[in-house]
């Protein structure tokens, strides 16, 4: 059964908790923009915790579209699946400069088990595998125009706050940036936006951050509210 908005919330509280103990040997590194934290098929026994900043993991595919798995920004945890395989299964880039903190996975299973919490993160880690799960399906699926709006739907959801028209993304990201993270060049990027624009999928704040109608842009890519 999945975590509740309530539960979800303090697990990531505790996790978070746990992760900047330096008794568990937690380790800070600096990433710089663009960097990779750990390639797919790598193998890299770590858990990481976002300080400040933030990063994405992503997976290619043969033909080398890019399927964009999930955003993480501060107090949230990626690299969880090595806990399941010896060899990570995505590519961690950091987006921005950013401060993390790299917890080696039997320290980190330890903890967790000290704190009573390893049930819970069992029923976590079940959900962020389906959850990933239907976005693979859906970007092997999906064009580059579909696999846009999914983007900026999840990074709404991440990272939004809430605005008059929808869903406004607190987070500078440039053209640049969105065609790297759905694997199309950067004239089309901006050819989607326009586009996205003029049917009121999205619209821009008079600060120039992108805002999203999380319902329609919901209903354009076939995900529930």
């Amino acid at each position: 059964m999945a975590l509740s908005v309530a539960e979800h919330k303090c697990l990531t509280d505790q996790i978070g908790a746990i992760c900047r103990r330096e008794c568990i040997g937690a380790t800070p590194i600096r990433v710089r923009r663009r960097s990779n934290i750990y390639n797919s098929g790598q193998a890299d026994s770590h858990v990481y915790f976002v300080e400040s900043g933030r990063v994405n993991q992503m997976m290619f595919s043969p033909d080398g579209k890019v399927c964009l798995l999930s955003v993480h920004g501060p107090d949230e945890i990626f690299g969880e699946g090595c806990l399941l395989e010896p060899e990570q299964q995505a590519t961690a880039s950091a987006m921005k400069d950013t401060v993390l903190r790299r917890v080696p996975a039997g320290r980190f299973l330890a903890a967790l088990g000290e704190e009573g919490l390893l049930e819970a993160f069992i029923r976590y880690l079940v959900n962020q595998m389906a959850e990933q799960q239907q976005v693979i399906l859906g970007f092997a699926t999906m064009d580059s125009k579909l696999r846009l709006a999914t983007a900026l739907l999840q990074l709404g959801r991440k990272f939004g706050r809430r605005h008059p028209q929808g869903l406004c993304i607190s987070e500078r990201l440039t053209q640049e940036e969105l065609s790297e993270m759905v694997g199309t060049t950067r004239s089309r990027v901006g050819f989607f936006l326009k586009g996205f624009g003029a049917v009121g999928l999205l619209n821009f704040d008079r600060n120039g951050f992108i805002v999203v109608d999380e319902k329609r842009l919901a209903n354009y890519v076939g995900i529930s509210v």
